[in-house]
C-alpha cells in the first residue's frame, strides 16, 4: 500500500488495560502491514503486561516502551518517532488507544501519504464541519475555538491544529530537530504541525469522526490548555530551522 516504506503506530499509554487489547488487534486486523509502537508511562493498572503477553502473538510486528512514570505527551511521542526513525520505518502514526480514533482511518490516512510522498496527514475532526461524537457541547466549543485561535495566531491554514491523529514521513521527521519541540502536553500536537508548516511540508487534512473513549479516564487537564494557549503566542515568533543532525 505505501511501496517499499513500512507503517508504524505509536500508541501512548497510561492506565488503559480496558483499551490496549481491543486496540491492537483492531489495528493488526487492517490491511496495509501496521506495525504497532505502544509507549507506556509506568502504568499502574498493568497496561504494559498486556502489551507484552501479546507479543507472543504479533511478535514481528507489535514493540514495546515501557518509561518510569508519567513524563508527558510529548516525549513519548519524541521517544517513539526516534525509536521508529531508528529502526527504519517510513510512515510515523499518532493514534490514541482509547478508541477515539478509528483505527479503520490509518488506511486512508496511509494512502494520502503516500500519494503525496512527504509531509503529514491529519486525521481532522473540522475540516468538513465539526465531526465530534459523544463529547459535551462545552468542550466541542473549547476544542473548536482552540484551533480558531491557533490559525488566527500563527496564520498557519490548519483546521484541527490539536489533533492527535496524525502520519509523518520519516523525511519531515529527520527533518524536524526534535530535541528542539517543547511544548509536553497537547500544545505538542500544534507545535508539530506548526513546525512542519514553516519547513515547508505539505500538511493534509481528511476528514474523520471523532468519537469519545467509552472505556478509562481521560487525561485532559487545565494545565494541558494553559501551556498551549501561551505556547502558541511563542510559536508565533519562533525561528524553525531544519534538523542538521
Amino acid at each position: 500500500m505505501t511501496g517499499n516504506k513500512k507503517n508504524i503506530v505509536l500508541i501512548p499509554t497510561y492506565n488503559e488495560r480496558e483499551n490496549i487489547e481491543a486496540i491492537i488487534r483492531a489495528v493488526m486486523a487492517l490491511e496495509g502491514d501496521f506495525h504497532i509502537l505502544v509507549i507506556d508511562d509506568g502504568s499502574p493498572d498493568g497496561t504494559a503486561e498486556i502489551v507484552k503477553n501479546m507479543q507472543n502473538e504479533f511478535s514481528e510486528r507489535l514493540h514495546i516502551l515501557e518509561r518510569k512514570g508519567k513524563l508527558g505527551l510529548g516525549t513519548a511521542y519524541i521517544t517513539g518517532f526516534k525509536w521508529a526513525l531508528d529502526k527504519g520505518y517510513g510512515y510515523i502514526f499518532e493514534m490514541d488507544a482509547d478508541f477515539s480514533h478509528n483505527p479503520k482511518d490509518l488506511v486512508r490516512m496511509a494512502e494520502q501519504i503516500r500519494k503525496q510522498k512527504t509531509g503529514m496527514v491529519i486525521g481532522s475532526r473540522y475540516v468538513t464541519g465539526v465531526n465530534v461524537v459523544n463529547w459535551p457541547m462545552s468542550r466541542i466549543i473549547m476544542s473548536y475555538y482552540a484551533s480558531v485561535y491557533v490559525r488566527m495566531v500563527t496564520r498557519m491554514p490548519v483546521r484541527d491544529a490539536t489533533a492527535g491523529f496524525v502520519c509523518y514521513s520519516d523525511e519531515l521527521l529527520r527533518t524536524i530537530n526534535l530535541d528542539k519541540i517543547q511544548m509536553k502536553g497537547y500544545g505538542f500536537q500544534i507545535e508539530m504541525k506548526y513546525t512542519a508548516w514553516r519547513l515547508g511540508f505539505p500538511v493534509t487534512e481528511i476528514p474523520i469522526i471523532f468519537t469519545d473513549r467509552t472505556l478509562g479516564t481521560s487525561k485532559m487537564s487545565s494545565s494541558i490548555f494553559g501551556e498551549a494557549f501561551w505556547g502558541v503566542i511563542k510559536l508565533r515568533f519562533r525561528k524553525i530551522r531544519h534538523n542538521n543532525g
